[in-house]
């Protein structure tokens, strides 16, 4: 008999059985596709052995005026701005305050310390940083800690040692600096009365529902980074004050002003506005007299969004004051949304802020989204001379997210798909309806990639590329029968433009190794997917799907570095695509990688094959030139037509065979052959490598295989 030439089907399918998938690939795991034939994915390497704390959700980078290339790292307990591998703690301050007389209760016993602090508006897991402690003890106390609540007027730290009490503990000017509050890592189911949205469920009773894990979202603004947590304030950090210096709430970034004493009086503002615009002034000294502190005031006759006029209501009379006053600025801009979920910044410099509160109120509007005056996100009032303004969205309950893409932004609502395009004052951006009964999964589940946006949604895969499809998924069900939906906001998605490849992380139900239930499915990322848009399909199309195992939690595809990064559970980043071995932590790790394939067999399978020859062809180009690289090859026979692969015969020496093929860099691909003894109806070819310095790529493996009988 001639020779067989095992040329499959690039793509993984599991949407059927593996005898209707014949010619084609079943399972695989960290194997991709390229012109058509599987190789390993590459490796990853931390990008330093510093950590962060907390779970990443999101990952930001860009390059400062002085060139300096930064990531911002947003945890479920910090927010972090990496440069040169060090991670450094910017999570804005939520208050400040001054405790009362030796705050510090030790009980020289264990390392718990009591923390008396009146209206202190913590939860367990925030963070405090002390300051101003005096004493035995204050070179620990002064410091950061993560606290337990006591209650309302008291937590609890925890020192790293057991301290001697020394009498009075701390003194009378201890400074007790608040972060931000945590978030949770995943997300955490509620039942019962009150757990779902207001109105959800029949009178007297409870729904079920779910607490948000921290997400954040971020955009540099020029060299600046503007953030934000779902369902928080928008935060700003200035790259010229330093990686040491925290970022601080948006709404207080309205610069320094001058009075200057005339009928009426005009102040001379740093940061520009618009006309209107509503503020409060605060001072480090003292305020000109005839303005206060905590009120609100709108600008008018506004000259050059520099001098202006002000007034106690819009349009009303204007101030005079009989002072100038000392250190004064604008301590509240307003306007500036107090709350939003999710935050970007257009590429003609529009800060949105999408789910955020209404001009004038403090509630949220999930459908609602808001946008800054062009080119200046501190100026949210809309006028005459702003180009501010906002709209409220008809489809859906909520808007989940935004994607940019060419000419338009794409806004998902969880029901429905908006283009969101620029049209000029005075409507500035306008909202079309693109698709209606769209869902998507999560804030983190869409991504712009070859100019089109992919999102994976409650049940299926989509595209748009101008108009909204379904992505035609060979892995749907394999999918979508094994996720996690009620983790559906830690799943994400990424770009590897460098393979042409999207990659969706998400919670399985089974588990990488088969464990789990439908009852106690996984919280924690464990499975990828990915879709590969440029590969041949082998079937007359374009685009292929391979799946696999992964802890991931963050992903960032960046033209500014040379590898993509993404978050890990050991709570730094890597490199991918990186090396061929898994450097994750200071111990480097093979990266087991496989692929089978569906059954094949002679003719229709109405008889036995028997297979004596394999002649493997495969390249080790990129494996360390060190080793000697290897990979297992295996046929596993079949006894029934469509039996599966669930029910593999294992006669010893017979039925299984197990081939082994040792090659030197370079190897002579086509001129190899090993001998074996291999006889089934149908058959399963998989290739797998766990050493260490592999790399390898598949091409067309023959076989010697001759009809032996019927049975």
């Amino acid at each position: 008999m001639p020779l067989k030439k095992l040329q499959l089907r690039p793509g993984v399918n599991k949407e059927n059985t593996r005898y209707a998938n014949e010619n084609g690939w079943y399972d695989s795991d960290k194997v991709r596709f390229r012109e058509g034939t599987p190789e390993k994915i590459g490796g990853w390497q931390r990008i330093s052995s510093y950590t962060f704390l907390g779970i990443c959700r999101s990952l930001w980078n860009w390059v400062t005026l002085g060139a300096a290339n930064l990531i911002g790292v947003g945890t479920n307990l910090k927010f972090y701005i990496s440069n040169g591998g060090v991670y450094y703690d910017v999570t804005p301050i939520r208050a400040t305050t001054t405790l009362g007389a030796n705050p510090f209760a030790i009980n020289g016993t264990t390392t718990t310390v009591t923390v008396t602090a009146a209206s202190h508006g913590a939860t367990t897991g925030d963070f405090v940083t002390f300051s101003g402690a005096t004493g035995t003890n204050s070179a620990t106390l002064n410091a950061e800690y993560q606290l337990t609540v006591v209650n309302a007027n008291s937590y609890t730290i925890t020192t790293a040692t057991v301290l001697t009490p020394a009498g009075s503990e701390g003194g009378s000017a201890v400074v007790a600096a608040y972060q931000i509050s945590t978030g949770p890592a995943t997300q955490l189911p509620l039942t019962g009365w009150g757990a779902g949205p207001w109105n959800a469920g029949s009178w007297g009773n409870g729904v079920s529902s779910t607490v948000s894990l921290r997400l954040w979202s971020q955009n540099n603004y020029g060299q600046d980074l503007i953030f934000g947590y779902r369902g928080g304030p928008i935060y700003y950090w200035s790259a010229a004050n330093g990686t040491n210096t925290r970022a601080v709430v948006l709404s207080s970034t309205g610069g320094s002003v001058t009075f200057t004493n005339a009928s009426p009086t005009v102040v001379t503002l740093t940061t520009p506005l618009s006309n209107g615009t509503p503020v409060q002034f605060a001072a480090t000294s003292s305020l000109p007299s005839g303005v206060s502190a905590n009120t609100t005031y709108y600008l008018e006759n506004v000259v050059d969004n520099i001098t202006a006029n002000i007034s106690l209501t819009p349009g009303g009379a204007l101030i005079n004051t009989a002072s100038t006053g000392s250190g004064a600025y604008i301590s509240l801009l307003v306007d500036v949304p107090t709350v939003q979920n999710f935050v970007y910044v257009s590429d003609n410099r529009f800060v949105f802020a999408f789910g955020a509160n209404d001009y004038g109120s403090a509630v949220q509007n999930p459908m609602l989204f808001r946008w800054s005056n062009f080119e200046n996100p501190y100026d949210w009032t809309p006028s005459v001379g702003s180009q501010a303004g906002s709209t409220t969205l008809s489809h859906g309950s909520e808007i989940v997210t935004a994607v940019q893409t060419r000419q338009e932004t794409i806004v998902f609502t969880d029901s429905a798909i908006y283009s969101l395009q620029y049209v000029g004052p005075p409507g500035v951006w306008g909202s079309q309806i693109l698709g209606d009964n769209v869902s998507i999964l999560g804030p983190n589940a869409a991504i712009v990639a070859s100019g089109r946006v992919f999102w994976m949604g409650i049940d299926k895969f989509y595209v748009y590329d101008g108009r909204v499809n379904t992505l035609n998924c060979d892995l749907r069900k394999f999918i979508f029968q094994d996720i996690n939906l009620g983790q559906n906001q830690q799943i994400f998605c990424g770009t590897n433009e460098g393979f042409n490849e999207v990659w969706w992380f998400y919670c399985s139900i089974t588990g990488p190794n088969g464990t789990g239930t439908v009852t106690n499915p996984n919280t924690t990322i464990d499975r990828y997917v990915i879709y590969n848009y440029a590969e041949n399909d082998g079937k007359g199309g374009i685009g292929v799907w391979y799946y696999g195992t992964m802890a991931r939690t963050a992903w960032l595809d960046s033209g500014l570095r040379n590898y993509p990064i993404a978050a890990t559970y050991s709570y730094n980043l890597v490199n991918h695509e990186y090396g061929v071995d898994n450097e994750e932590t200071a111990t480097t790790l093979p990266i087991e990688a496989y692929i089978s394939s569906s059954e094949f067999d002679i003719d229709d399978g109405d008889r036995f094959g028997f297979v004596y020859r394999m002649l493997p062809d495969v390249t080790f180009e990129g494996s360390d030139p060190d080793i000697n690289p290897s990979v297992v090859m295996t046929l596993i026979p079949m006894q029934n037509s469509g039996s599966g692969y669930n029910t593999p015969t294992s006669v010893a020496g017979s039925d299984n065979a197990t081939v082994t093929r040792t090659a030197t860099i370079p190897i002579e691909q086509f001129t190899g052959q090993v001998y074996i003894r291999v006889r089934g109806r149908q058959m399963i070819m998989k290739i797998a490598s766990t050493g260490l310095g592999v790399q390898w790529q598949l091409g067309y493996p023959r076989i010697d295989i001759r009809p032996d009988g019927r049975r």
